[in-house]
């Protein structure tokens, strides 16, 4: 295990170098997940790519820290770059993980090559709503609305009782520490990253599950649109997750966007 204090919290993170001329892929995680959501990813790119993967605070097995707004969370994605004295850094986040990518790409431009950007918005849902999540796992812990939130993450087809992945991902939401969790959601309820995404200057391609419940194809088509340049790639099959659920695809869309961009 790799782990690093880094602006006052110990983040558990995993790198997997390649040869020095090669690309290096940051993954940043959803809510209520960690790094491992991109195992299945991970193994299809690993030797192609240097792969940097951590559990943001609060998340897996980094420590919550007293602070988890979201300059803490892009602060964190750009100590861990800086800790490996990586350059040109191609960025791929994953709902709340895209907002903590696009703000790192206004707040550290010389860390960012390009973006991918997998099931994200600029603003992702609205103030009530996520009040509403706060107070019910306030209440009554992360088994309070697990059942709504997978639904959102996963397609029917996945979400059997005889899968096994599934019920693993499951354990993997209601063991997220409340803290960490609830933080996070206020880090997201006062986020609206429009501008940056409107100014983005950086290459970028957005990717969604065809069948997403929490940013869906639409909400993450008009941020393709507002990206200038920005390319659209929707994925059948997959929900909120598309790592997990259809990892050969999102696997060939990373590999064919990276080895599209300009030399650096």
């Amino acid at each position: 295990m790799q782990f690093a204090s880094l602006n006052g919290v110990t983040l558990h993170h995993q790198v997997i170098g390649a040869k020095p001329d090669r690309p290096t892929v940051v993954f940043i995680n959803a809510l209520g997940t960690d790094f491992r959501i991109w195992r299945d990813v991970i193994i299809r790119l690993a030797g192609e790519y240097g792969l940097i993967t951590y559990d943001k605070r609060g998340h897996g097995l980094s420590e919550t820290g007293a602070s988890l707004k979201m300059d803490d969370h892009v602060a964190d994605l750009a100590a861990v770059i800086d800790h490996y004295g990586a350059k040109d850094v191609i960025l791929c986040g994953l709902s709340v993980g895209g907002q903590i990518a696009l703000g790192l790409s206004e707040r550290r431009p010389d860390l960012v090559r390009a973006l991918i950007l997998c099931d994200t918005a600029p603003r992702i849902g609205t103030e009530d709503m996520w009040d509403a999540r706060i107070a019910a796992i306030a209440e009554g812990g992360m088994a309070a609305l697990s059942d709504t939130i997978l639904e959102r993450w996963f397609t029917k087809e996945f979400r059997r009782a005889d899968n096994a992945e599934f019920t693993g991902y499951r354990m993997m939401l209601e063991r997220c520490p409340v803290p960490g969790y609830l933080g996070t959601c206020e880090a997201i309820r006062d986020t609206d990253f429009t501008a940056i995404a409107a100014g983005l200057a950086k290459p970028a391609i957005c990717v969604v599950g065809a069948e997403d419940g929490s940013t869906p194809p639409e909400q993450v088509g008009g941020m393709a649109k507002l990206i200038p340049g920005a390319r659209y790639q929707p994925i059948p099959g997959a929900a909120h997750l598309p790592c997990v659920e259809k990892p050969v695809e999102l696997s060939e869309i990373i590999r064919a966007f990276v080895e599209q961009l300009p030399q650096s």
